[in-house]
């Protein structure tokens, strides 16, 4: 049966999985969503047996109908490559205790790359299916991730363009470096004066802007999303799931049926709602665990029913969840309200005009799936330490907010399920905050100076992602203010 999308706020019409990939957006601001989430047709214990390609296959053709086989695994084959510099793509390591899912091992060493891989050949492929004639226009926010993965994927891809916005003063100075020294003639990475929650608002506008959209269409351009709001995003993230309870079956450390729990540091929700779909697919995911940093917005959802961004806007050591509009939330709100469109665009006009909203009792009741907690700055950096200390193993902060998170929840809960940690950086792209947790600062060395030390103290290769940068020659200096992104979106695109 096949699997439509349509959107969460009630635009008429439902949209095969190549059309709401490529459009990005729904017509109305809204979030694609699947008319109902399939169950795997294989089982756990198959599924065991295969590899990462394999499993992507298994999972997305059942999210994806309207992709061939031949087109999906040549979407897969080419996205999950060589360009990993591991053959299991999502390895884990066991620490203190818990096993860490590195998804860092792409080609910007960050989560997304596992997404944003294979989303550039998804794209193509529905312009394809989709007789799309425009070039296609990839515009998108980052907090420092989504960033450098995207434009590495659409880097000279034909017909596509890139333009990344990001918070000028609201990135590590690896990942600024990162996105500023990107090669490819398509690519425009602009710095804004503002914080991620301007840039992706600004994002948004744009997208929903008819008159642009006729404008552009005239010049021969469409927009489309490499964001997390973009469902082409989502799917492959859900891989990851299936695939690390499918090694821990396989490797005997658990048994067919037993439950896990998976741990997720999170600002935009998307990476733990691929979890939660993971689980709707049949992965025996007990507990959703939401780890927030000190932009605690979600876990004071999850305490309240409460959805309040009125609050101030705190740079963190792990700058990627520093974000107060969780823009995947809207997902969830949308299938706990019973797939209620109407209640959906309720809510969503509620926070845009007051900035909060407030679910029902019975919505609250759907949320038991979810432990929220966070971790403070001084907690994040203890993580960091005490798992060097005891293990040897150096984590970044973004995964030390999950690991301290986690300890929360066992002290809480005494829950000793086995548990997967999403592990969604590397150490080597927040070199000094690491460094500075483990005691090893160095204020008289830069950031790859630091990252030859931590290569020394934690016995690993320092990653050809910032190798490769330390000398780079600078190519992207625009920066604007947050009101001034639609010209700069024209000026690139020279219209």
């Amino acid at each position: 049966m096949d699997v439509l999308y349509s959107s969460t706020r009630g635009a008429e019409g439902k949209f095969k999985a190549s059309e709401a990939i490529l459009r990005g957006l729904a017509p109305d601001g809204g979030l694609f969503v699947p008319d109902h989430i399939p169950h795997l047709d294989k089982t756990l214990s198959e599924i065991a047996k295969m590899n990462y390609q394999d499993t992507a296959y298994e999972v997305m053709k059942l999210l994806l109908t309207d992709y061939t086989e031949e087109e999906l695994k040549y979407c897969i084959n080419n996205a999950y490559d060589s360009k990993f510099d591991t053959q299991e793509i999502a390895p884990m390591t066991q620490a203190d205790g818990a096993y860490y899912l590195e998804l860092y091992h792409g080609a910007t060493i960050a989560f997304k790359d596992m997404a944003l891989s294979i989303l550039p050949y998804l794209m193509t492929t529905a312009a394809r299916k989709n007789n799309v004639k425009n070039d296609i226009v990839i515009l998108t926010a980052t907090s420092g991730d989504t960033g450098k993965a995207a434009l590495a994927g659409f880097a000279d891809v034909p017909g596509t363009k890139i333009i990344v916005f990001y918070p000028k003063h609201g990135v590590s100075p690896i990942q600024e470096k990162q996105m500023v020294t990107q090669k490819g003639d398509n690519t425009c990475v602009i710095g804004i004066e503002g914080n991620f929650d301007d840039a992706q608002t600004g994002v948004k506008k744009l997208f929903t802007d008819a008159a642009l959209a006729q404008e552009m269409d005239k010049a021969g351009f469409q927009f489309s999303s490499a964001n997390s709001i973009n469902i082409g995003r989502l799917v492959p993230q859900i891989v990851y799931y299936v695939y690390s309870y499918t090694r821990l079956l396989g490797e005997g450390r658990i048994a067919d049926g037993d439950a896990i729990n998976a741990v997720v540091p999170t600002g935009n929700f998307g990476n733990i709602l691929a979890a939660y779909y993971a689980k709707q697919m049949g992965v025996p995911i007990s507990k959703l665990i939401c780890a927030s940093n000190s932009n605690k917005v979600l876990f004071d959802f999850f305490q309240s029913g409460t959805y309040d961004r009125n609050r101030e806007f705190v740079l963190t050591s792990s700058p990627s969840m520093d974000i107060l509009i969780s823009s995947n939330l809207e997902r969830l709100i949308y299938h706990i309200a019973g797939d209620n469109a109407q209640a959906d665009a309720a809510y969503m006009k509620d926070l845009s005009q007051n900035g909060k909203y407030d679910i029902t009792a019975e919505m609250k009741s759907k949320l038991s799936d979810f432990y929220g907690n966070f971790a403070s700055e001084e907690e994040t950096a203890k993580a960091i330490k005490e798992l060097y200390d005891k293990t040897g193993y150096v984590i970044d902060t973004h995964t030390a907010v999950a690991s301290s998170v986690y300890a929360k929840y066992v002290k809480d809960t005494e829950d000793k399920t086995v548990t997967v940690i999403a592990s969604t950086a590397s150490p080597y792209k927040f070199t000094r905050s690491v460094m500075k947790a483990i005691g090893q600062n160095d204020d008289s060395l830069d950031d790859f100076q630091l990252a030859d030390k931590l290569s020394e103290i934690s016995k690993t290769a320092i990653p050809e992602a910032v190798s490769s940068i330390r000398n780079a020659e600078i190519r992207h200096k625009t920066v604007v203010d947050k009101t001034e992104m639609e010209s700069a979106v024209k000026s690139f695109l020279k219209m």
